[in-house]
């Protein structure tokens, strides 16, 4: 008994001892390559001065140029970045080729300069997965090590781009598979997220906190808990709309029976003429609104108006749907926030911040399945304060959205109802939704029962 139990210490020892060297270089490594990705992009946007011209005329020619990166060099660096290495997680035993590295880097780069709607964590995301990948081939790893580094990989280029090492760490290990926690990767995650975060601060990164509690009171409140459950609600239904408009946007511009270039150019195009109409706010990553929608200066969201998350979703379809490259994550942080915002105004004007905080991270809750990571994220961003009602309000929003995600290629283990049969273990491009039997018995019986009433009523009359 005693040899079994220190036999089993000892490997326990060992590998927790391998996985914290692992994932420290791996952060370490991620953290860097990350940094000099944001490094370029921050750089990009700054140079925007030099032109005679708006910016965002380049757009149409920048999506051209960055299809035509992808299809040549690197196929996988399509689209926004996480939802290919949740499909590689799955499919491909997590190999991703070395060329995404660099061509995703560039193509997220031209699509932002040039005013895509896009964001910056998937490619930070899969870039940090490429890393995990390549050393993960040079050190001749099997499948399941790889695996666990590339999961390493997308938590550290999460924490990198967004400043939030905790919820980096849990997002990694729970995008994957909707409601499930790969515990086994979670001590590696952390310690990733953490040396990739910390790597980024020193190598000169500075990061965006809005710390509530020095301008707003969040304390416990009935009446309030009552509005962050609606909003809670609301929010869901927010993340449906946004599931729906870039998944049938990316559907129905591949339908298209014509030239991938032409539909770049158009969409380009289309979207330079949005701009003219209505302002440039929707365009590129939206960090100035976003800002706007969570400060405490009422003057600031003033051109936040109801409708101004259904344009930024407008615009981030047309650019991910006409072939630009970058991530998703900001947008959705960029339509919680200002729906979030507005919502505030209506029904608690006293609380518009704290609103607009629980949009921020209950819409990523529900578009991308993660409740738990977007919670920790709140507290990350947003201070302790705000963890109870962000912890209502994203999982409440993340059961409304149902059986649905932004990452087609995620894998379902769970049912958001009893009432619903669903099939586990489905990817959710996948999936049949359908009532349980005795749920449609209940209903054929109501059904019955009110048609029987008013037949009664008729033979009255």
């Amino acid at each position: 008994m005693i040899q079994k139990h220190i036999t089993e210490q000892a490997a326990i020892f060992f590998s927790v001892t391998k996985w914290v060297f692992l994932s420290s270089m791996i952060g370490v490594l991620i953290g860097g390559t990350v940094t000099l990705f944001l490094k370029i992009l921050a750089y990009s946007e700054v140079t925007r001065g030099i032109l005679s011209f708006e910016f965002y005329y380049l757009l149409p020619f920048a999506l051209i140029f960055s299809v035509w990166l992808t299809k040549t060099f690197a196929p996988s660096a399509e689209g926004h970045g996480t939802e290919k290495v949740i499909s590689a997680v799955h499919k491909e035993d997590a190999k991703i080729k070395v060329s995404v590295i660099p061509i995703k880097t560039l193509t997220t780069v031209l699509t932002i300069f040039a005013g895509g709607s896009v964001g910056k964590e998937g490619p930070g995301a899969q870039i940090g997965a490429g890393v995990a990948s390549l050393i993960s081939s040079l050190l001749k790893f099997r499948k399941q090590d790889r695996k666990k580094l590339v999961i390493c990989g997308i938590s550290a280029g999460f924490a990198t781009v967004f400043g939030t090492p905790i919820a980096g760490a849990i997002f990694g290990v729970e995008v994957l598979i909707i409601g499930v926690i790969m515990y086994d990767v979670l001590l590696p995650s952390f310690i990733a997220g953490f040396a990739a975060f910390t790597t980024a601060q020193f190598l000169g990164i500075e990061y965006t906190y809005y710390d509530l509690h020095f301008f707003q009171d969040v304390s416990l409140d009935l009446v309030l808990i009552a509005k962050v459950v609606f909003a809670g609600l609301v929010f869901g239904f927010v993340s449906d709309i946004v599931i729906t408009a870039i998944s049938h946007t990316h559907a129905f511009i591949k339908k298209i029976k014509v030239s991938m270039y032409l539909k770049a150019f158009v969409g380009g195009s289309l979207i330079v003429v949005l701009t003219l109409i209505f302002g440039e706010q929707y365009i590129g990553l939206g960090l100035d609104t976003i800002g706007h929608a969570l400060s405490k200066n009422p003057a600031a969201y003033q051109d936040i108006h109801w409708y101004t998350f259904l344009l930024k979703t407008v615009f981030t379809s047309l650019s991910l749907g006409a072939g630009g490259s970058g991530g998703v994550i900001t947008p959705i942080f960029y339509i919680g926030a200002t729906s979030g915002n507005f919502l505030g105004s209506i029904i608690s004007p006293e609380h518009i911040t704290l609103f607009a905080a629980l949009g921020f991270v209950s819409v990523v809750a529900a578009t991308t399945n993660t409740p738990i990571a977007s919670t920790i994220m709140a507290v990350e961003l947003f201070g302790i304060d705000i963890a109870h009602y962000a912890a209502l309000a994203a999982v409440i929003s993340f059961l409304i959205s149902g059986h649905r995600s932004i990452f087609s290629s995620q894998i379902l283990a769970m049912r958001k109802s009893e009432m619903l049969r669903v099939k586990i273990g489905e990817e959710v491009e996948n999936i049949n939704i359908s009532l349980e039997e005795y749920e449609q018995d209940k209903i054929a019986r109501l059904k019955h029962r009110l048609k029987e009433k008013y037949k009664n009523k008729r033979r009255k009359k």
